[in-house]
């Protein structure tokens, strides 16, 4: 084993390879493996958060987290991807969360800051999307932390329950009771939130 550590990672190595390589504090395997998965990890923040900047954010610290806790990893559960990119996906989820949670700086009377505000965001359509998707989020985050994830995943993640049933190392029957159980206490929030807007 002491031996294959002073032979230098390469770009071929598996994606296993070079992350096991990382938990002993191998830089180079550390670069190549962030080679391979930044783009990918930054696509999957920015489908969940929607901004790019926060995107960027996210990734670095879930490579700075990966860099750390690579030692924990375990071939035997899963793909080296699987894994780096669940950590990715979790800290935009608990972004998304928190951002969810707090009160908008915006007053709605306040015209002068609504007006300097980018033209696109100007469209009636367009703001009640927004309005609607934060309130979504919102709400998401008053659900079970089992049901919100699984939800979360799903539709800010881009995965399909398969995909979460992997990740998550839940059943995949377990996962379309989280998501139905979550799904209908949303639709009841919801509509009760559609009947007080109206």
């Amino acid at each position: 084993m002491e031996m294959n550590n002073r032979v230098p990672a390469q770009p071929t190595d598996p994606d296993e390879d070079l992350l096991v390589r990382v938990g002993g504090r191998d830089k180079q395997a550390f670069e190549l493996f962030y080679d391979r998965f930044e783009r990918r990890a930054f696509s999957l923040a920015y489908r969940i958060v929607g901004e790019r900047s926060l995107a960027e954010d996210i990734v670095q610290e879930g490579f700075l987290s990966i860099w750390k806790n690579a030692g924990r990893y375990d071939p035997a559960r899963g793909s080296a991807g699987a894994w780096a990119l669940g950590i990715v996906r979790n800290r935009s989820i608990d972004v998304l969360r928190s951002r969810a949670s707090r009160t908008p700086d915006l007053d709605h009377d306040d015209d002068s800051t609504l007006e300097n505000r980018a033209s696109a965001l100007k469209t009636e359509e367009q703001a009640l999307q927004r309005e609607q998707g934060r309130e979504v989020r919102s709400r998401l985050s008053t659900l079970p932390e089992n049901q919100s994830k699984v939800i979360g995943l799903a539709f800010y993640g881009g995965f399909s329950q398969t995909e979460i049933s992997d990740m998550l190392e839940l059943p995949l029957g377990t996962v379309k009771g989280r998501m139905r159980l979550g799904m209908e206490k949303l639709r009841v929030e919801l509509g009760s939130y559609e009947g007080e807007a109206r």
